[in-house]
């Protein structure tokens, strides 16, 4: 039977890839606002960082048995970071 911990473990884990998710939309349309502007270099490195937190953890998660839902990440795919898709909560 699970303790305590692991439901604190749990929780921290589905919040935490909510909020990566949400940063992650909005970094995505900081960055389609940004395009063809001063501040699109910025913009697309913001991004790229969230990229590689979001398939880093969709990665451990997976090593970990731990499906991407289980994270609140199973609805953002590589394809999200590379084309012109605005996303909101």
């Amino acid at each position: 039977m699970p303790d305590f911990k692991d439901n604190i473990y749990a929780s921290y884990l589905r919040d935490l890839g909510m909020l990566v998710k949400e940063y992650s939309y909005e970094a995505k349309n900081k960055y389609l606002d940004a395009k063809g502007t001063e501040g699109e270099d910025n913009a697309t490195g913001y991004l790229l960082g969230f990229h590689r937190i979001v398939t880093l953890m969709q990665q451990q998660a997976a090593a970990f048995g731990i499906s991407s839902a289980e994270v609140n990440l199973d609805d953002i795919q590589e394809e999200f970071f590379w084309n012109d898709e605005r996303r909101e909560l």
